[in-house]
This record gives C-alpha cells, sequence and structure tokens, in this order.
C-alpha cells in the first residue's frame, strides 16, 4: 500500500537549507511547538500598524516554510525557539501558520499535516477561509489545532478543537452537498467571495495538503480558476463529491491515487 509519510518534510515543508543552529531548543511537546507560530508570524493587517518597509508586505506570497524562516533569520539571527517582536515576524496569513508549524513538528519527527478549510469562530454564524494543522503521535489519534489562535482569544482551547469549529474544505463540500450548510456563508473574510466555488477551491487545496503539497490560499490549478467563475458544472461537482469523501476516508493509497488525477495535482511551478 502506499503511504503518506507525515512525520516526514514534502517539498514546502523541507527545511534542510536552513542552519540547524536556527532549529536549536525547538519544544518537544507539539502543543507548544503549535503555540511558537504566533510569535514567529504576524498577519498582513496586523503588521500595517507597524511603521515597516512597504516591500516586506510581499513575504505573505512565499510558499516554502525555509523561506519563511530566511526572512526571520534576517530580521533576527537567533534561534526560532527564543521568538521575536511584532516588528520581526514574517508577515503571513493564517495558512503561514499553519505551514510554518507543520514544518517545525515534521523537523520534531512528529507526525503532522496542514488542513484547509472553514473556521466558525471568528465571526458568528460564517465560516471563514482559514488553516489549522492536525499532528498525531503514537500514541494519539489526530489531534486537530489552531496556531494562530493560540495567540489570540477568539477560543478557549484553541490547542483542541473540537468538531464543527473548523470544517475542512471536503467537510463543507460533504455539508452543503447534504443541505446541512449555507454556502452563501463560507468564504473569505473582508471580501465578495463567498459560495460554493469557495468550497470546492479549499476542498481541491486540503486534498494537495494532505499529499504534503501546502499551496498559497489564493493559488490556483486545473479547473479551480473556472469553478471561481462558474463554468463548471455537474461532472466538477463529482469530482469533488469525490475529494471530500477521499480526505474524510484518510486511506493513504486513495488520497495518493486521487490527487495523481487530472484537474487535482499541483504544478510543479506551485511547490518551489
Amino acid at each position: 500500500m502506499t503511504g503518506i509519510d507525515y512525520a516526514a518534510a514534502g517539498p514546502l515543508t523541507d527545511l534542510g537549507t536552513v542552519h540547524r543552529a536556527a532549529l536549536d531548543d525547538l519544544p518537544e511537546d507539539p502543543v507548544a511547538v503549535c503555540a511558537l507560530a504566533h510569535r514567529l508570524v504576524i498577519q498582513p493587517t496586523d503588521a500595517g500598524q507597524l511603521d515597516l518597509p512597504p516591500g516586506r508586505f510581499s513575504e505573505n506570497q512565499l510558499r516554502p516554510a525555509a523561506s519563511l524562516i530566511r526572512v526571520l533569520l534576517t530580521l533576527d539571527p537567533a534561534p526560532l525557539a527564543a521568538g521575536r517582536p511584532a516588528e520581526q515576524r514574517v508577515i503571513g496569513t493564517c495558512r503561514h501558520f499553519a505551514v510554518l508549524t507543520c514544518a517545525l513538528l515534521r523537523h520534531r519527527g512528529i507526525a503532522a499535516r496542514a488542513r484547509c478549510g472553514f473556521a466558525t469562530y471568528f465571526q458568528p454564524g460564517f465560516g471563514l477561509d482559514h488553516w489549522v494543522v492536525e499532528y498525531r503521535l503514537p500514541s494519539t489519534d489526530w489531534v486537530r489545532a489552531d496556531p494562530e489562535a493560540m495567540g489570540l482569544s477568539v477560543l478557549a482551547n484553541p490547542e483542541a478543537l473540537v468538531p464543527g469549529q473548523f470544517l475542512t474544505g471536503g467537510e463543507a463540500w460533504a455539508a452543503f452537498r447534504a443541505g446541512r450548510l449555507d454556502a452563501t456563508r463560507f468564504g473569505v473574510h473582508g471580501t465578495e467571495n463567498f459560495g460554493p466555488a469557495e468550497i470546492r477551491g479549499n476542498a481541491v487545496r486540503d486534498l494537495a495538503a494532505l499529499n504534503r503539497v501546502e499551496t498559497l490560499p489564493w493559488d490556483e490549478w486545473g479547473r479551480m480558476d473556472a469553478s471561481y467563475q462558474g463554468r463548471t458544472g455537474a461532472d466538477y461537482d463529482h469530482l469533488i463529491d469525490t475529494v471530500a469523501t477521499t480526505c474524510a476516508g484518510g486511506d493513504p493509497a486513495a488520497l495518493v491515487a486521487l490527487y495523481k488525477s487530472e484537474d487535482l495535482e499541483v504544478p510543479p511551478a506551485l511547490t518551489t
């Protein structure tokens, strides 16, 4: 059976080019690793309140975790475990919180994966585009945690999300198709981008993340652009049904096989 080693790095979480001293003294406890992210990453809206050079805001376009760490080390060469003051954190979205955390967990030999979907705890009644992480110890099932929320007050226990607080793209799609979810209330905060197409897009991104390819939130490939423009039909919806079912099933061989099919595999240009 084809497996997926979630304790090993993927193309965007490989830290092989990072100087070893930068990774000294990282916590061994996965919750502590998750908590470190809010001392290393800052959202663009929060960074906008600081007196930072305009050019720094392009940091949120960086895909590889190693590139995020290079920015951090340029600003401050201290080991990552020391954290950073706000003005010396890398500027990124929830995806960067999740992917940097995922990379550090994998560096520690802890099985980890990023998940793309929607958080229901930022704005009551809405599912907002978001990324979290899952980790698994040898004696546990997958634990879903939100590294970004661990630095906020939106949740009592962001280190262990309970069902319904976060829906992966596939989980949201399955609920929408079953009539349990209003797709017009699922999308990207601060934009007009809400509806089934947003859920389809995150379902595809989540499949890629389960194959250890964690794209940017706005990366598009396959028929995603056509979906956003309302130019896909029932056949594409049926494909997303399969994506949702396969991601929920969690069978590594099925995840790999589906990801390798047409319209779903991330092109090489988006893995660097």
